[in-house]
């Protein structure tokens, strides 16, 4: 954590500083907002995912930059879709054209924002997917990661295009797009499986052991699958747990919502847990995979968001009693780090 205040955190904010800047010169009036709200609204996306980079040992700077990059288009198209002047899955398929082209090296950049109003962002976009690309370029063995690496990306481009398309349309998309994967994950609703695709942890991790270990095709698998789709479900349910009360207020799809009650919500968690923790204890460095979704836990049950949720002290304590004695550290610690934030 030491190491994690000092160095990582602060790279990360100081390639988020960029983006801000950047963002700030974008002359279209709507994608200028959505831009520096994405930047302003999930920093603790990147800095979340920036912890990353200590698997790339001495390059952990350039797994940052690649790190950074990629949640920004993220979070950006996310929040374009979110707040979308359309309801169109056409639009939200191109505008999601471009984490795929982030992926692929020598990939020209099309026009993304050809089915909406809003078309001039200066560039933005564009400099955010070749700054991917760019550091892609540097990896010995990009080419053993990139087909996982389309593959998380295809099904979270997936659920952006089923999720935000008009509210009746919403859960029938994201059912069929279940039942076409079910096979393979028959102990997963269909919310549980749309929750897992929506994470970014996979490609961060892939990229960042990319950048400081030697892989195989044996080792690239099976990272895949210790993250996919376990650890980046609950990933994603703890941030949809978070958002309940502002989706609600929003009129947004939330995951956590088609649980029966909050016993059957919390027994989830649970589940997700136990499969993270023996699916990691796997892989290379297993105690660093073991504090990230121990950190997860931590993280995202220390937010202020959760006061707001009904029988969270509840779930707080008995989700933390589950994960350890460090998911407790990570809870008190981020606290402690928010408080300091806020000045409060």
């Amino acid at each position: 954590m030491s190491v994690v205040y000092r160095k990582i955190f602060p790279y990360v904010n100081k390639e988020l500083s960029y983006w801000r800047e950047r963002a700030k010169s974008i002359p279209n009036e709507e994608l200028r907002t959505q831009a520096l709200h994405s930047i302003q609204d999930k920093t603790f996306h990147c800095e979340g995912g920036g912890i990353y980079a200590l698997l790339a040992k001495k390059e952990w700077k350039e797994a940052i930059r690649f790190i950074v990059a990629y949640q920004t288009i993220s979070d950006y198209l996310d929040n374009l879709c979110d707040r979308s002047t359309s309801m169109d899955p056409d639009d939200f398929r191109a505008l999601h054209d471009g984490m795929l082209d982030a992926l692929l090296l020598e990939r020209p950049h099309t026009n993304y924002y050809r089915f909406r109003e809003e078309q001039d962002d200066g560039g933005y976009l564009n400099e955010l997917i070749s700054t991917c690309q760019s550091s892609l370029r540097k990896l010995e063995t990009y080419s053993l990661i990139q087909p996982y690496l389309r593959k998380l990306a295809s099904k979270y481009c997936d659920l952006q295009v089923h999720k935000h398309v008009v509210q009746d349309e919403r859960v029938p998309r994201l059912q069929q797009f279940y039942e076409e994967h079910e096979p393979s994950w028959k102990d997963l609703s269909w919310y549980e499986f749309s929750a897992s695709t929506g994470s970014t942890l996979g490609i961060f991790c892939l990229v960042s052991y990319a950048f400081g270990h030697p892989l195989n095709e044996e080792k690239v698998e099976g990272i895949y699958r210790a993250y996919f789709p376990y650890m980046q479900g609950l990933h994603i349910l703890l941030d949809y747990y978070i958002d309940q009360q502002e989706d609600l207020e929003e009129g947004d799809l939330n995951f956590c919502n088609y649980y029966q009650h909050e016993e059957e919500l919390k027994s989830r968690f649970i589940y997700f847990i136990e499969k993270t923790k023996s699916g990691v204890a796997r892989l290379p460095y297993p105690s660093f995979h073991r504090m990230v979704y121990k950190g997860l836990v931590g993280l995202y049950l220390a937010d202020s968001k959760v006061s707001r949720i009904e029988g969270s002290p509840t779930m707080v304590k008995e989700l933390l009693g589950v994960s350890g004695i460090r998911a407790r550290f990570f809870y008190l610690n981020t606290k402690l780090y928010n408080r300091m934030k806020t000045g409060q």
